[in-house]
């Protein structure tokens, strides 16, 4: 072995040198992590803001008096309402008490159900009566032309859920809901989630 050989492997194991290059790493990660922490702490504000804002878009496209309803931040998920979704098919993400004129006005359910390509997350409004008062869809990947149909209220597909309640049983397409030509899964998911919003309403009393 030459001496240079010698010389460089005796650099690589120098103990010096594993001290100064663990010391380099864990300066930069420390100044990366830094950095990381000053841009989120100035965009995680703005970022709340939009995602509250369309949250709040979404929660009036659900109620009857969306000029003068106001929304609480978003309740505990209980157990209760959490097994009442599971139990209907869907996901409960969350809940919100609307109000109008500081009087309770029913609720904003967030529900995810499952559709033709995905997941369907839609926004279900249930009023003080037990009823659905709207339903928006928030987020899907129905397929252009045929289940996006159902996720834009084409010939009022959603609007059809507006006032149905516990006591119309649960809702079932061809049944008690009116699919669209093609997109029976599409219009099956945003039932699921219907069901799902009425079952958690009914949980919270």
């Amino acid at each position: 072995m030459s001496n240079e050989v010698k010389t460089k492997a005796k650099v690589d194991m120098d103990p010096k040198y594993i001290i100064k290059l663990t010391v380099t790493l864990f300066v930069t990660c420390v100044i990366v992590a830094g950095l990381l922490g000053y841009v989120n702490s100035i965009t995680a504000g703005p970022i709340a803001e939009t995602n509250w804002k369309n949250t709040v878009e979404a929660m009036k496209a659900v109620v009857a008096d969306p000029d003068n309803t106001e929304f609480s931040e978003a309740m505990e998920n209980s157990e209760a309402m959490t097994a009442a979704a599971s139990g209907a098919g869907a996901t409960l993400d969350s809940v919100y008490e609307a109000t109008v004129g500081g009087e309770s006005a029913g609720y904003a359910i967030k529900v995810v159900a499952s559709g033709s390509q995905g997941n369907i997350e839609m926004m279900v409004g249930v009023d003080g009566e037990g009823a659905v008062s709207g339903v928006s869809i928030v987020k899907n990947s129905e397929t252009s032309g045929i289940g996006s149909k159902v996720m834009t209220n084409v010939n009022g597909v959603l609007d059809q859920f507006i006032g149905k309640s516990a006591a119309d049983g649960t809702l079932i397409v061809g049944t008690n809901v009116d699919a669209i030509s093609g997109a029976t899964v599409s219009t099956k998911g945003v039932t699921t989630g219907v069901n799902a919003a009425l079952a958690v309403a009914g949980a919270i009393g």
